[in-house]
């Protein structure tokens, strides 16, 4: 399930970001947790699977489009649908359709809209 991020996930969050090709450097890691923690249009999600969060998802809002900038999964979840049940439960949180991808992840956004469409 998605929530929100707090600052309880700090931690977790910066675990998980750092799977994220550019966000290897903690000094990288604090500034994009910064930003998702000041700027209103940077929106962070968990996702939970049970107690533990397993996944993350960040979001820039421009206008009305929610654009996807990091999406990562615990290694140890993946090929369970987590990235996709998030980008599908963004559309909710959000209260937009209008969800596209920066570059970074656009292999992966398209992979769960074609997957979308053929179930």
């Amino acid at each position: 399930m998605l929530f929100r991020y707090k600052k309880a996930y700090e931690k977790i969050s910066m675990g998980l970001l750092s799977f994220m090709p550019n966000e290897k450097d903690v000094k990288k890691l604090l500034e994009t947790i910064h930003e998702y923690e000041s700027n209103p249009d940077w929106h962070l999600f968990v996702w939970k699977k049970m107690e533990d969060v397993v996944g993350i998802i960040g979001v820039r809002m421009v206008e009305t489009d929610a654009v996807i900038q990091h999406i990562s999964v615990n290694p140890s979840h993946r090929g369970e649908g987590i990235g996709k049940n998030m980008i599908l439960a963004l559309s909710n949180v959000l209260q937009t359709t209008n969800i596209r991808s920066t570059e970074e992840i656009k292999a992966f956004f398209v992979k769960c809209h074609k997957e979308k469409e053929e179930n």
